[in-house]
């Protein structure tokens, strides 16, 4: 990741919030081609509003958010999605049909499909999916399922992708094959990644930096700068102990009522 390109993602003084409510506010943040930002914190801080933000689907409160120097709008191919929620068991879908749809998804009639059709072939081939492509995704497996929802996502071919909890109830085995192709496609495309996370254990190995929102604050840096005690403890106003071990992150709250959720607990 070259911190001299041009950024992929850029945020100015932006704020986000519902009703008088304001998640947080005065975000700064630029990413660059090929970086793997992950997005840490407890449930309700904003990490998945943030991507909807970018996704131009929820407007900022104050500031700006682009998208390779644009004003960031809903339906952009520079940026591809893996949404945090389960496919419908009774839609009737082939995967192939699903990653067609991150192409023509917004567009009706047959012309469209068929010259997507051959994209959607290559994006399932990228992910080692081919062999599910004729198959119903209800019938698929968590890991399965997940390969095609990047699939989908990378289509396209986005410079920014946007991952919204893509290892929940996965095991680890498909926890690992998931972030490895992840990483393996920022690394041949110089695609840049945020990474919606509860648990940063999975993707420490890869993780250029993060950003920690919590209380309606944030911190973002290295996992250096940002997971230890003395940042954890300023941001939730509370003695939290971050204990580096085995190549793992433990964090221990005072309160766990109030312990942050970014990393593994005890």
């Amino acid at each position: 990741m070259s911190t001299r390109s041009r950024p992929v993602l850029t945020l100015r003084n932006a704020a986000l919030g519902f009703g008088a409510r304001t998640l947080w506010h005065g975000l700064d943040l630029d990413v660059h081609p090929g970086e793997f930002l992950a997005v840490l914190g407890g449930n309700g801080v904003g990490k998945s509003s943030l991507l909807k933000a970018i996704l131009g689907l929820l407007p900022l409160r104050a500031g700006d958010v682009l998208v390779r120097g644009r004003l960031a709008r809903r339906g952009s191919d520079d940026v591809g999605y893996i949404p945090q929620q389960r496919l419908n068991p009774s839609a009737p879908l082939r995967a192939r049909d699903l990653v067609t749809f991150g192409v023509d998804g917004h567009r009706w009639g047959p012309g469209p499909r068929r010259r997507s059709r051959a994209r959607a072939d290559r994006a399932l081939a990228w992910v080692g999916a081919t062999g599910l492509a004729d198959r119903p995704v209800h019938l698929l497996s968590g890991g399965e399922q997940q390969r095609v929802r990047i699939a989908q996502a990378l289509v396209t071919d986005p410079a920014l992708l946007l991952c919204d909890e893509p290892l929940v109830s996965l095991d680890l085995r498909h926890q690992r094959d998931v972030v490895a192709l992840i990483d393996a496609r920022r690394r041949a495309h110089g695609t840049a990644v945020l990474f919606v996370t509860h648990e940063i254990n999975p993707v420490l190995a890869y993780v250029d930096r993060v950003l920690y929102l919590a209380s309606g604050r944030f911190r973002a840096g290295t996992v250096e700068q940002v997971m230890n005690s003395a940042v954890l403890s300023d941001l939730y106003g509370t003695r939290v102990e971050v204990i580096h071990a085995a190549g793992r992150i433990l964090v221990v709250g005072a309160d766990q009522a109030a312990a942050p959720t970014g990393a593994h607990h005890r």
